[in-house]
Order: structure tokens, then C-alpha cells, then sequence
């Protein structure tokens, strides 16, 4: 699977390669391929940060093999962005119901004769030719 997950380390922006978890109770270190998802104690490193790693004395490093270069981003992964927001934007909308007033100010209008269109949260405003 492709990524465009940048590198963790400060000031680094090359792209990810491998990931680095750390596993606290055996005082190991796992370098492996990218993860499938960003987790929130793993740390995505470039190729020159991944071969420069460095762990604390008496901790050992287990390195799983890694990939040659950045993975190409896959377009099934763009497609299936593609579906799910043409999904989104094709929902039923809920019925509007009157705003509930909170306090004096009234809530923005579109411009008197402006054609509009809502989705979701958003109003598209179309302009007169």
C-alpha cells in the first residue's frame, strides 16, 4: 500500500519507509515496513533515519527487511477516497428544520435572487451569468 506519511523526525520532510515501534517490556526496538495505519506510539522514519537508528544501551534492535525506495502511492487507494466521498455527498438529506435561535444574531442568507444548493453542512452559491 502506498503512503504519503512523511518521516517523524524533526525538520525531516522525506517520505516514510519503515516504522519503529518500540516494545518496552522486552527493552526491543521492531524497525519493520511501513504500517498500514499510523499508530499512535509508532514512529514512521525515512530511509536515512531508518538505517541510522540508534537505540539506548542494553536495548537490542530487531530490523524486519524494509523496501529499497518509497513505496508508489496506489491508486486503489485514491479510488476508494473517490467512492467514499462521492458516497458522502449522495446521502439523503435530513429534513431542514427551523434553526434554533441562541442569541441575536441571525443566521447569514444568501444574496435575494441567488440560486443555492446545499450538501451537508455546505451551501453552494451560484452566480448569476
Amino acid at each position: 500500500m502506498g503512503s504519503i506519511r512523511q518521516c517523524s523526525r524533526s525538520a525531516c520532510t522525506r517520505s516514510a519507509i519503515a516504522t519503529l515501534t518500540y516494545v518496552y517490556a522486552d527493552s526491543t526496538a521492531v524497525l519493520g515496513p511501513l504500517a498500514t495505519y499510523a499508530e499512535p506510539h509508532c514512529y514512521d522514519l525515512c530511509a536515512d533515519h531508518a538505517a541510522r537508528l540508534t537505540v539506548p544501551r542494553g536495548w537490542e534492535v530487531l530490523r524486519l527487511a524494509l523496501p529499497e525506495q518509497t513505496p508508489e502511492p496506489n491508486t486503489d487507494d485514491l479510488l476508494a477516497l473517490a467512492d467514499a466521498v462521492r458516497e458522502a455527498g449522495s446521502a439523503p438529506e435530513p429534513a431542514d428544520e427551523a434553526p434554533v435561535q441562541r442569541g441575536t444574531r441571525e443566521p447569514l442568507e444568501p444574496p435575494a435572487g441567488a440560486e443555492t444548493v446545499r450538501r451537508g453542512h455546505l451551501r453552494i452559491l451560484r452566480g448569476q451569468p
